[in-house]
């Protein structure tokens, strides 16, 4: 009887070693034969499922995304029913925010892939959608005018503290403390 193969597993497999040697040697150290030798598999695997560096890079991604929606999920329903906005989303940028080693591991493979996309449009295009669509659930939580471009610059503080975090510019407290002052600004004293 032929070995039952779990494809979506085995693909899952490949992400994790293109984000371990990412990671550990930055993205121009990816290709098909490092990323195998990284998950103990052959090439010719890696190519059967991944037939370009491309399509390898934006699933990694979207593995990444995937465990950035568990962990915002998760760390929001520990909050309860209806929270006030400006804890929904001092949670959730606190839990995308790499702190932990685990996101910072995924923070640096984000980071890789942003850097990636900005020399091949054609791969960016579900990270704008995410972009979007992010803008616009946390648009929907600010008080007071112009909350889109508001948004989005709540969006780019917490990319920027990203990428101080994991360039060891700032700590972890340092970081939660600029985020803290900003969300104040954001949400006056009795507002959210």
């Amino acid at each position: 009887m032929p070995k039952k193969v779990d494809h979506q597993a085995r693909r899952t497999l490949i992400a994790d070693a293109l984000m371990r040697v990412a990671a550990r040697q930055g993205l121009e150290a990816v290709s098909l034969r490092h990323v195998a030798a990284e998950a103990g598999v052959s090439s010719g695997m890696v190519q059967h499922y991944f037939r370009t560096k491309d399509e390898m890079m934006a699933f990694a991604m979207a593995v990444v995304r995937e465990r950035n929606q568990a962990r915002v999920t998760e760390a929001i329903v520990r909050l309860g029913e209806e929270p006030p906005p400006r804890l929904l989303l001092r949670t959730m940028f606190a839990t995308i925010l790499p702190l932990t080693e685990e996101s910072r591991a995924d923070g640096r493979v984000a980071l890789a892939f942003l850097a990636y996309t900005a020399v091949r449009p054609e791969a960016a295009a579900s990270l704008r959608e995410d972009t979007r669509d992010l803008t616009d659930f946390v648009a929907g939580l600010l008080p007071g005018p112009r909350q889109q471009e508001r948004a989005a610059g709540l969006l780019a503080l917490m990319e920027g503290l990203g990428v101080y975090l994991l360039g060891g510019h700032y700590t972890a407290e340092q970081a939660l403390a600029v985020l803290d002052a900003q969300l104040d600004v954001v949400f006056p004293a009795g507002v959210g």
